[in-house]
């Protein structure tokens, strides 16, 4: 095998890790609870949509108002 056409290494094996070395630890957070996915989010909003309607006076609010 001729030495000359093979590969050479990128910067010395002696600066691995360098980065990941000197970057700060930083403390895990709290893991938030995960949202619902397929069948049980549906479920959800089945429920806010149909079951709990509250029927009122005037125009239906929209699912994105903050109105009261």
């Amino acid at each position: 095998v001729d030495v000359a056409s093979m590969g050479k290494v990128h910067g010395s094996l002696a600066r691995a890790g360098k980065v990941r070395g000197q970057t700060p630890k930083v403390a895990k957070q709290a893991d938030k609870p995960k949202p619902k996915t397929g069948r049980a989010k549906k479920r959800i909003i089945y429920n806010r949509r149909f079951v709990n309607v509250v029927v009122g006076m005037g125009k239906k609010k929209g699912p994105n108002s903050n109105m009261k």
